[in-house]
């Protein structure tokens, strides 16, 4: 079983893990819509209104919701930080073998 010599590494890891917060996997786009109404002054002007979209997969399907418009901010870095945790969760699997070779090599004879 590895062993972690040094438990700060654990302490490390949780407390970027805190500063990573908010999290969130999915994608935001902007999109230009014509509104229900048949005759806005908007629209009638071919300017259509802004809506803010977030995607996300939900049990195999992929979903969409409206985000108002002052979330937008919160929620792309809820999305960056997300990225960020990717990578770290990826970086982890060649640490934890790079852990275990040294282990290893220091208990050989």
């Amino acid at each position: 079983m590895l062993q972690n010599k040094r438990p700060s590494d654990h302490q490390a890891l949780l407390v970027e893990l805190v500063g990573l917060w908010p999290l969130a996997q999915g994608s935001v786009t902007e999109v230009r819509k014509p509104c229900i109404r048949p005759h806005g002054p908007a629209c009638k002007a071919g300017r259509k209104h802004k809506a803010i979209l977030f995607s996300f997969s939900q049990g195999g399907k992929r979903r969409c919701r409206y985000v108002p418009p002052e979330l937008a901010p919160v929620l792309r870095q809820a999305l960056a930080n997300g990225r960020r945790l990717e990578q770290r969760l990826v970086e982890l699997g060649p640490a934890l073998i790079d852990a275990y070779r040294r282990q290893r090599d220091a208990k050989a004879p």
